[in-house]
């Protein structure tokens, strides 16, 4: 997957979002050791110490943990990886709901466009 940025938001930030989605996303599985942080900078063609700076964020978070030695791995905690892919679809789904009551739908409006959706795309 590529890294792609842009300029409205910290290039660290942006990397911290696209990890964090590639490991919701099941790209980078519970316990995959990530590449070297110059070889992370190199493919995202970012320098090292803003890619150091968002794994190292992310280690805050609880996302990634380090070994002596070894390097940087993607947690083992199935259930921190859970949370975030429903922080991230909490998030997602607060984007659509503010954009449907924006186009003057209320919520059971939204429902109702939702499963009349789902089932259009199960007769496909």
């Amino acid at each position: 997957m590529p890294w792609n940025f842009d300029s409205s938001t910290p290039i660290y930030l942006q990397i911290m979002e696209q990890i964090k989605f590639r490991i919701a996303v099941g790209d980078y599985k519970a316990g995959d050791k990530l590449d070297s942080v110059r070889d992370l900078a190199s493919e995202a063609e970012v320098n090292p110490n803003t890619m150091q700076k968002a794994l190292s964020e992310l280690e805050r978070e609880g996302l990634l943990f380090t070994q002596r030695t070894s390097g940087r791995f993607i947690t083992e905690n199935s259930e921190t990886i859970t949370e975030l892919r429903r922080r991230l679809a909490d998030e997602q789904l607060d984007l659509f709901l503010k954009k449907m009551y924006n186009l003057g739908y209320n919520n059971k409006e939204v429902v109702k466009l939702l499963e009349d959706y789902i089932r259009g795309e199960e007769q496909k």
